[in-house]
């Protein structure tokens, strides 16, 4: 019942700040949610012994996400800057994984997170598209895998998963993002269309196993116990951490 009450707010909440919010009201949860997914993905990089940095973390990945105009510059300054942070430490066997940890956070979370406010410039329902078509997989892969789920796609990792929920979630969301691009994007190819949304869907299934992979390694069952039912912002935003830039770059190159 939590799971579904936590749904029943949060979906039409994201359909909203997604197609017809003001920029700024975009930015403002947009920077939030990115920030709170920060925020768990340090609580993973301390389980491994990885001292990321707080403060300075969050205004490095504000920057990535809120200047009004990216260059793939700005990412090499801040991993740089990361660097440098690290030798703060007492410790010099903790720079190099201090950095890397922050480095990954900036890119894995705020890199991604900048890819979705792009897609709301080009077209709001870009936006919408590159999340829910992961909404839509993960409904797929749980009933199929759970119909029908015989063999494990990655048991180390995620011993529920399997490939008939793997192919389930590829199958339905394929055809929900085909029907979503023909209708909202008419200008679009179908084979273009079909092929996008693949992609973005194996992407965002690759995306969940990352997350499993990196809780799995915390001793970690949830990556938090803010959205009832669901855990945390991670668990239920990997797919999208990984969906949003394939969509964006597909899109623009």
């Amino acid at each position: 019942m939590k799971r579904v009450l936590t749904t029943l707010v949060l979906v039409p909440t994201v359909i909203w700040i997604c197609l017809w919010s003001p920029q700024l009201v975009l930015l403002a949860a947009t920077a939030a949610v990115a920030s709170l997914c920060f925020r768990e993905f340090r609580r993973f990089a301390a389980a491994h012994a990885m001292a990321v940095p707080g403060p300075l973390g969050y205004a490095a990945g504000l920057i990535i996400l809120l200047v009004p105009s990216v260059h793939i510059s700005l990412l090499f300054v801040a991993v740089a800057l990361t660097l440098l942070l690290a030798l703060r430490n007492d410790d010099l066997k903790t720079v190099f994984p201090s950095a890397a940890g922050l480095s990954l956070a900036l890119i894995y979370i705020y890199g991604a997170w900048r890819c979705g406010i792009e897609l709301r410039l080009i077209n709001p329902h870009l936006l919408l598209y590159a999340l829910s078509i992961n909404w839509v997989g993960d409904v797929a892969a749980y009933f199929t895998g759970s119909a029908i789920g015989r063999h494990k796609l990655a048991p180390r990792v995620s011993p529920g998963k399997s490939w008939e929920g793997f192919f389930g979630s590829l199958l339905f969301s394929s055809c929900y993002g085909v029907a979503y691009l023909h209708y909202f994007q008419p200008d679009m190819p179908l084979p273009y269309a079909a092929a996008l949304t693949a992609t973005a869907n194996i992407g965002g299934q690759l995306g969940d196993l990352v997350e499993s992979a990196m809780k799995r390694g915390a001793g970690m069952k949830d990556s938090g116990s803010m959205l009832p039912g669901h855990g945390g912002w991670l668990d239920r935003l990997d797919s999208s951490l990984f969906s949003l830039p394939i969509v964006y770059f597909w899109l623009r190159h």
